[in-house]
């Protein structure tokens, strides 16, 4: 049975098929595939979410059978953990324990993040976890990019994130090369800084007009039909995919 609820958003929405495909990341047979639903045919959750996002719809709304939004919510207050108003009142054994309980993945977002380079015992922790065979994916800011002028203008320190920046990417020196470690550097209007180890993460706001550290952090944990730390861990993929593989320090006069 096709898919009325999806083939009449996208209709409500005035968008072309071929935009909401290009929009998506799929080709338009795949999208008509979704609509008629033949064999069960269903866009991964990943696509799901692009999908309600661009129509502004909720998933539920598309398709009638998943959670309902009152599920959903009740998830997603399972999914939270804690929440801590600045980052500098959260423990600093936070970040660290997190990424030590990290068996399958350890991912890490940010613009700079200076203050964890500097940390003797998470720098050991990406060595010991990649001694694991564990991936370990370190997104930093591209700081020629126009997005972390901005952040810098945005924070009233101006050319110093970019400086923080490459500060950061020194101090992981030693690191690259390390089996199972990549770094990237992405050019993302970066929402919030995110720290993820398997089914737990650290979400740190960005605010307009003060640093990450004045920021509130959400500390959470993955559950059954939630959906908040799976928007996270997306849009994670996303910025991963989105960005350019760096072999050493010297990553400014290596070839883009």
């Amino acid at each position: 049975m096709a898919n009325e609820r999806l083939r009449g958003a996208i209709l409500a929405s005035g968008m072309k098929y071929e935009l909401i495909a290009d929009r998506v990341g799929v080709n338009v047979r795949t999208l008509d595939r979704w609509i008629a639903e033949k064999d069960g045919r269903r866009p991964q959750r990943r696509s799901q979410y692009a999908l309600a996002n661009l129509l502004g719809r909720s998933l539920s709304d598309l398709w009638p059978d998943e959670h309902t939004n009152a599920q959903t919510a009740e998830a997603g207050r399972a999914e939270l953990v804690r929440v801590y108003p600045h980052r500098a009142v959260a423990p600093k054994e936070l970040w660290t324990s997190l990424y030590a309980q990290a068996t399958r993945q350890f991912d890490l977002v940010v613009y700079a993040g200076f203050w964890l380079s500097e940390d003797p015992l998470f720098l050991r922790l990406i060595k010991e976890k990649s001694q694991e065979g564990i991936p370990v994916r370190l997104m930093l800011g591209d700081p020629s990019s126009a997005n972390v002028a901005q952040r810098g203008e945005d924070e009233g320190i101006g050319a110093a994130m970019a400086g923080k920046i490459r500060n950061a990417i020194a101090n992981y020196g030693p690191l690259f090369g390390l089996p199972n470690v990549e770094f990237r550097i992405h050019a993302t209007t970066l929402y919030n800084s995110l720290y993820r180890a398997d089914d737990e993460m650290l979400v740190n706001g960005h605010v307009y007009g003060v640093g990450a550290y004045l920021s509130p952090v959400l500390h959470l944990r993955q559950v059954a039909g939630g959906e908040l730390f799976h928007t996270y861990a997306t849009s994670i993929d996303r910025i991963w995919e989105e960005s350019r593989r760096i072999t050493s320090p010297q990553f400014e006069s290596e070839s883009s």
